[in-house]
């Protein structure tokens, strides 16, 4: 295979933050097009390092080890240092991590993250006047508890604001490094990189995460998209069939033939799906009053939204709400046991 020209920097060395349970697939989305710009054009045009806070190997959500390259204070002078993390992020905002990225940044190391990288970032607080974006399910904790609000999140894709690269989580850092790849070394480069990914098209910043519903549901119906758009917009204060039916200048009838047609479920089922969902991602995800997750999901009373939450789930706001405490117990017992010394030998 013959080389690809570039007209980018000879050399880029890039790092790679491994926050305990980052998402594997999002990290591999980030690094592997890195490699393959190195075997396309038969140049060492990037060189990674995996970095830990400790050195020590980091677990992933699907609890597979990856070994790393560095402590993180250790770690050789970079151009780029992405912020890999995933699964209770909240709980690996350490100080030794936050304040090496501080540094990083007082340097002028600009930084990217993936999936729920983007928290970490903004817990250090250099997301102060940017624009980013990160995983959806982290959108309406963030927008309820009203944690940074100096940062400008979107639900794109992935952003690039100057020095700055945070991207959404699964496969969407492919994107965002084919986007990077192709401003330092050329598009051509980046589309034969696609190429060999299997990868239809470059998604740009343009692009926004989770699927419209004709994608989902495999049907493309332009009054059912716009009336699960109008329920996804109207969660906290619900509109009522008739309000949703008059919106979309249809008959009440007829809404209900479109969702039993297209969906398989009634308008409401469909739209109490929706506000429990958030419910579930608010009460995940941030420490609201399980009242106030009640009134900002568009139940008047909490017996209702309990009873609700129960039938969907099988058990109660309450109980979702332990299981989040015990998670987060957990994590914490083994991030201590893993950070304790080793017995001398004979000690145990």
């Amino acid at each position: 295979m013959s080389s690809i020209a570039t007209p980018g920097k000879g050399h880029y060395e890039i790092g790679f933050l491994l926050v305990p349970g980052f998402s594997q697939l999002a990290f591999s989305s980030a690094l592997e097009p890195l490699r393959m710009a190195n075997h396309l054009t038969d140049r060492r045009l990037y060189t990674w390092h995996l970095v830990s806070r400790d050195g020590a190997p980091v677990r992933a959500s699907s609890d597979l080890a990856t070994g790393v390259d560095h402590v993180m204070e250790e770690a050789p002078p970079l151009d780029l240092v992405v912020v890999c993390a995933g699964m209770d992020v909240q709980h690996h905002c350490d100080r030794p991590t936050l304040n090496w990225l501080r540094r990083l940044a007082a340097r002028h190391v600009p930084l990217g993250a993936v999936c729920t990288g983007g928290y970490v970032l903004a817990q250090a607080g250099l997301l102060k006047g940017y624009r980013c974006t990160l995983h959806w399910e982290h959108f309406s904790s963030i927008h309820e508890a009203l944690m940074f609000p100096e940062v400008t999140f979107t639900s794109q894709l992935f952003v690039m604001d100057r020095d700055r690269y945070t991207c959404s989580g699964g496969i969407a850092p492919l994107d965002m490094m084919l986007t990077l790849i192709a401003r330092q070394q050329g598009l051509e480069l980046a589309e034969a990189i696609a190429e060999e990914f299997i990868h239809e098209r470059i998604r740009g910043v343009g692009d926004h995460q989770r699927n419209p519903l004709r994608v989902r549901l495999g049907h493309s119906h332009p009054k059912l998209e716009e009336v699960a758009t109008l329920m996804e917009s109207n969660l906290q204060e619900p509109l009522s069939l008739d309000e949703l039916a008059s919106y979309a200048d249809l008959s009440r009838r007829q809404l209900e033939r479109l969702f039993q047609r297209y969906v398989d479920c009634p308008p409401l089922k469909y739209y109490m799906e929706l506000r429990l969902m958030r419910a579930r991602l608010l009460l995940r995800q941030t420490h609201m009053p399980i009242t106030d997750v009640a009134l900002a999901c568009g139940f008047i009373s909490p017996p209702h939204f309990t009873k609700c939450y129960h039938d969907r789930y099988g058990h109660s706001p309450s109980r979702e709400r332990k299981r989040r405490s015990d998670r987060a117990t957990d994590v914490a017992t083994q991030h201590a046991e893993s950070s304790a010394p080793l017995a001398p030998p004979g000690e145990g």
